[in-house]
Formats: structure tokens, C-alpha cells, sequence
């Protein structure tokens, strides 16, 4: 089963050096090794926002270039509005990235590896599905 990588996990695997994100990183090594992952443009954008060493952030376009993004569709960004939408209402506020990879995750019956926990926010109100590690 393939499983939509959030910006978080791929930061700490692209950019940190902390032990304590070793987990994540081995996990995401692992997924990447099995074809597994999957990207969207806006996680990609999110990623190298950011860096002021031109050098730096074209050592990360490089490594991302190997990731096909996978398309958004017109119903994702509608999907994305009715799950802010459905949140809102319940006091819950999200960005609309993370709407749209809900959505994206939605529509591809996939799970989320994230370690935001705004996440398991969303779960609690809209059908989604995070990659237990």
C-alpha cells in the first residue's frame, strides 16, 4: 500500500540530524525502498520554501526530483474546502495544505505518515486514515 509522505517527515529526513527523529527517518528509508511513497506538489513546495543557501536548496530539489508528484484533482481542492469546512465547524482549524492531503488521501484510499498531530484532530471529524508506525 502506498502512503502520503507529509512535509514534516520528509524535513526531518532531508534536513535534521537529531537522533530522536531517527525512527521516523528509518521508516521513511524503508518506504522509499519498497516504492511506497507518494508526494504532491504542494508538500514538495512546502519542503523547499525557505532556504536562503542556494546551494542547500538545490541539494533538496535534486533529492525530491527522484519523487513523482501525484496529481491533485479538481474534486481534491473540493473535498479539501468540505473537509475545512466540517472541521471549522467543530472548533477544529487546519491549513489548506492539510486539507488537500487529506483530501489527496481520501480519494486514493491511503494513509498519512505525518507526526503533526493536527492531524489526528481532523481524524476524529473526517474519514481518514494515518500510517501507524
Amino acid at each position: 500500500m502506498k502512503v502520503l509522505v507529509d512535509t514534516p517527515i520528509w524535513s526531518y529526513a532531508l534536513r535534521s540530524k537529531n537522533k530522536e527523529y531517527q525512527p521516523g527517518i528509518n521508516l521513511l528509508s524503508s518506504l522509499i525502498r519498497d516504492q511506497r511513497t507518494i508526494i504532491i506538489g504542494p508538500i514538495r513546495q512546502e519542503i523547499l520554501s525557505g532556504y536562503s543557501d542556494l546551494q542547500k536548496y538545490r541539494i533538496i530539489k535534486e533529492k525530491l526530483s527522484y519523487f513523482e508528484n501525484t496529481p491533485i484533482l479538481d474534486i481534491d481542492y473540493e473535498q479539501a474546502a468540505e473537509f475545512n469546512n466540517k472541521c471549522r465547524k467543530k472548533g477544529i482549524q487546519g491549513s489548506h495544505i492539510d486539507f488537500l492531503i487529506c483530501a489527496v488521501a481520501n480519494r486514493l484510499d491511503i494513509p498519512i505518515f505525518t507526526n503533526d498531530n493536527d492531524f489526528e484532530h481532523y481524524q476524529k471529524i473526517i474519514s481518514i486514515n494515518l500510517f501507524v508506525r
